[in-house]
């Protein structure tokens, strides 16, 4: 954990209860992967729920290697982001470090950010940033890939 690391902006109970549904979600769907579907993408939830369009996806290198896969999503909605570090290769299914961090561009100290050991990916995590631009970090073991002054709404 960084030093003075502050508190995010959801809460860690809320934020289990999302990945959860995520995990849930990408359980139902491996399983369910047949061409019958019943959900119109339309009333379909993604990784950050209802509402959200995803608008960036960036892959997370070591050197030549792709340990990782940043998506960040929008809802017009509400005007916040969200962001989510995946593994990939032999990173995806392995208990291996994975961070995101999302904050909005020159005010570095309002941020939301997840970071541990997961075997999928770390996130989702928010910002509210209708009218801004945001900075993103992604990290998948060693990998690591900023974004600054990205996304602007």
């Amino acid at each position: 954990m960084p030093h003075g690391r502050r508190r995010p902006l959801v809460n860690r109970k809320k934020r289990m209860q999302i990945r959860s549904k995520v995990a849930a979600a990408i359980g139902a769907a491996v399983v369910l992967a047949s061409p019958v579907v019943t959900a119109s993408p339309a009333s379909a939830a993604g990784p950050c729920g209802s509402g959200y369009s995803r608008v960036g996806t960036y892959s997370v290198m070591d050197g030549g290697t792709r340990r990782g896969t940043l998506e960040v999503h929008y809802n017009a909605g509400t005007g916040k982001n969200c962001a989510l570090t995946y593994g990939y290769g032999s990173y995806y299914g392995a208990e291996t470090l994975k961070m995101v961090r999302v904050s909005l561009t020159g005010a570095p100290s309002h941020y939301d950010y997840d970071e541990g050991f997961y075997k999928y990916y770390a996130g989702p995590v928010y910002i509210s940033a209708e009218d801004s631009c945001i900075d993103v970090v992604a990290q998948a073991g060693v990998a690591r890939r900023a974004l600054n002054g990205v996304h602007c709404g």
